[in-house]
């Protein structure tokens, strides 16, 4: 791992000029299991570390503005952004909006999906952390709902779905299958048969799959495997898998310049 890299920054297309990407591992200090961009403050990692690799994070993005991230908890909750707040303060969430300006709005993922959205006409901007839970229970269509109040439009919103577990990495029960069949019969299109007794899960295709059928023409979906790429990403359940006592999270970001 090249700690005197640059972090490296995956855009999308989609959002054109606009301050955003998707980080992964490369370009961080920490050390050890999290060697790398390890921005995750309930990590064993050293505070400082993670503090250099947030503020390294921010300054690849929008280095004037002021990073916050939400304290995850896997859920469908939205926060409008109005100022920043500390770390410590974190509100309890999974999705952030804003359409002020110096702000730069950080999702944090080590296999959910991270999901960022923009509306570049009204200066209205999103992020969610998706994974498999905050999907089901729609964190996407709450977003854009918190993006709508802001005189956002969905007809030109445009979203990019980051780096995520790939269906080939996730495989689940019986039971995981019927909590999604029993949302929508449909959504076992999502799921490809595994060993005896288990599946293949997409969650990046259920996720694009909920953007379109809340409206949103334009979703980029890089197809890029966190558990696979150990080099460039962190992943929760490789970590899990090897026995590992600790795991990296990568940040996803998108904000408004000033």
């Amino acid at each position: 791992m090249n700690l005197d890299a640059r972090p490296e920054v995956i855009r999308a297309g989609t959002f054109g000029s606009l301050p955003h990407g998707f980080l992964g591992r490369r370009g961080g200090v920490s050390h050890g299991l999290v060697a790398g961009l390890n921005v995750g403050l309930g990590s064993a990692d050293d505070p400082a570390a993670v503090a250099e690799n947030r503020r390294r994070a921010a300054a690849a993005v929008l280095s004037d503005a002021a990073l916050v991230t939400p304290y995850q908890i896997h859920s469908a909750d939205v926060v409008t952004v109005t100022t920043p707040w500390t770390d410590e303060a974190r509100p309890h969430a999974d999705a952030l909006v804003t359409d002020r300006p110096g702000l730069l709005l950080g999702i944090l993922t080590a296999d959910c999906a991270p999901v960022l959205f923009a509306d570049a006409e009204a200066g209205v901007v999103g992020a969610a952390h998706a994974g498999w839970k905050g999907a089901l229970a729609g964190v996407t269509d709450a977003t854009l709902a918190a993006m709508e109040a802001l005189g956002a439009a969905r007809s030109r919103i445009v979203a990019a779905i980051g780096p995520c577990i790939a269906r080939a990495s996730y495989e689940v029960d019986g039971g995981f299958v019927a909590r999604f069949a029993a949302a929508d019969p449909a959504n076992e299109r999502f799921f490809a048969d595994g060993r005896a007794g288990h599946y293949q899960f997409d969650l990046e295709a259920y996720v694009a799959h909920r953007l379109a059928e809340a409206g949103i023409a334009r979703v980029t979906a890089l197809g890029l495997d966190t558990y696979a790429d150990a080099d460039q990403f962190f992943s929760y359940r490789r970590a899990t898998h090897r026995r590992e006592a600790d795991y990296g999270r990568q940040i996803s970001l998108i904000g408004l310049a000033r």
